[in-house]
């Protein structure tokens, strides 16, 4: 158990605020001052709200004193998107057009992050109303890696993902509308969670609709079982909220795996795959081979370009509403990619979204039938590793922008199927790669479980906190 405080998990904390070994206090004091020294440069959070945070903490010390904590994160910092609502926080939406008034309800997840006694103490980095799969804005300028500060760690989350890997609090609540909790964790070497849609109830509705999820981005999958237990409720603000499960997400990642079946997908169709992230996954799949599970290469049940028009038509039309929410002599002031996002949106017929949404009907039918012969799917997370910083897309093998480079995750967000990535080990260059782990609608303690599992197989896969930020 590591006894510097901006490096301790979650569960490091609470062990440690049981024992007296270490109090809320001093805990939100090492973060704090941490964020004075890393945030400037790596610009994650971009709204820190110091003082009520040090009272939070005070609070937490007293209970953890009268052996009367919250939850087993009372007293853990915990960093929130920006594009998730705050009481008392502007929610800006990294958008320059955005109405900055303070908002006057928590979220549900927020709220029952609160209810366990965690620390709220910062908003997270998001692109520009969480369009596009980096992390740059108009509002805040671009976030940065900490695995290495010329890369991007990734997006829409990308201030979540850079603020834990990089000491700024173990746990953050972060979204994923086609991949925006588990692309920043690959990048930046956490495990991060999109659970069944509805799973972990969100508000207010977003511009994606149901392709939207809040969810947890740790370090381990131990703190996400303990975020799970907290936030996976449900909240008469989402009309799409599930029945409580009734899992302890703590006690589930305990258990074994019996032999499941579990299909492998190295790619899902011809888009181009850097070959260190291939060797990495296709290691790691070998390891679910030894864990004693019975891996089967596969082929998609989907075509991944029709799937990812799909998305594009639900996407873009969720988008071109900005257009419609914002005065016309300032829509200069967005993001030009999401600016060119909504004018495509426009251009979709009401015909084209109708059978956009039939198609996504039958692509849930084909994934969840998928998932009654496997017990889970394991994929790349993402086809490359960090890119350059500030730029939308990397260059692909024929010296163009590679726009196939993240072919895997939004396929879940159309069918609402839970996916976690989980790190599986680094690059040449010291970087992070995720291994995806998708199952069957309601199996979100399995792809807990068994990103659990595999940590424990190969422990050594696992970040340790980057250097690169001092």
């Amino acid at each position: 158990m590591t006894t510097d405080l901006t490096r301790a998990s979650a569960a490091d904390l609470g062990r440690l605020y049981a024992k007296g070994k270490a109090s809320p206090l001093e805990t939100m004091k090492a973060v704090l001052k941490r964020v004075e020294t890393v945030n400037p440069r790596l610009n994650a959070l971009c709204h820190i709200d110091a003082e009520p945070a040090l009272a939070m903490a005070k609070a937490s010390e007293r209970r953890w004193k009268k052996s009367k904590p919250l939850s087993p994160i009372d007293g853990v910092p915990v960093s929130i998107k920006e594009l998730v609502r705050v009481k008392g926080w502007p929610a800006r939406m990294g958008s320059k057009l955005a109405d900055a008034t303070l908002s006057e309800v928590d979220a549900p997840a927020v709220a029952r992050l609160r209810e366990a006694g965690a620390i709220v103490f910062a908003q997270s980095t998001s692109s520009e109303y969480g369009h596009k799969a980096v992390t740059d804005s108009p509002l805040h300028g671009i976030t940065r890696n900490p695995w290495d500060m010329a890369r991007t760690p990734g997006g829409s989350s990308g201030g979540a993902g850079a603020a834990v890997a990089a000491g700024l609090g173990p746990i953050a609540i972060g979204t994923d509308g086609g991949g925006s909790i588990r692309l920043p964790s690959s990048f930046t070497g956490l495990v991060g969670l999109k659970a069944t849609f509805g799973r972990i109830a969100a508000w207010p509705p977003s511009l994606s609709g149901e392709l939207s999820n809040t969810g947890p981005m740790c370090r381990t999958a131990l703190d996400v079982a303990l975020m799970m237990n907290v936030i996976a409720r449900p909240d008469p603000l989402d009309g799409w909220s599930l029945p409580p499960d009734k899992v302890d997400y703590v006690k589930a990642l305990k258990g074994k795996l019996r032999k499941p079946k579990v299909a492998f997908l190295l790619r899902m169709g011809d888009h181009p795959l850097d070959i260190e992230v291939a060797a990495l996954v296709t290691k790691a799949a070998k390891r679910f081979a030894k864990m004693g599970c019975i891996v089967e290469e596969v082929a998609p049940p989907t075509n991944y370009r029709e799937a990812g028009r799909v998305f594009v038509v639900h996407w873009l039309t969720g988008l071109q509403r900005l257009l419609q929410l914002y005065p016309e002599n300032r829509h200069g002031e967005f993001d030009e990619s999401l600016m060119a996002g909504a004018q495509n949106g426009l251009k979709f017929t009401l015909q084209d979204l109708i059978n956009a949404q039939a198609a996504r009907r039958e692509m849930t039918i084909a994934w969840t039938a998928f998932f009654t012969k496997y017990d889970m799917l394991l994929t790349p997370t993402l086809a490359v590793q960090p890119f350059a910083a500030g730029v939308n897309a990397p260059m692909g093998p024929d010296g163009k922008p590679n726009l196939l480079w993240s072919p895997y995750t939004f396929h879940f967000n159309l069918s609402r199927h839970p996916a976690i990535s989980v790190p599986c080990g680094r690059s040449r260059d010291g970087l992070p790669v995720g291994l995806q782990i998708a199952a069957g609608h309601y199996k979100d303690a399995l792809v807990l479980r068994a990103a659990a599992r595999y940590a424990e197989v190969d422990p050594l896969e696992f970040p340790v906190l980057p250097e690169t930020v001092k």
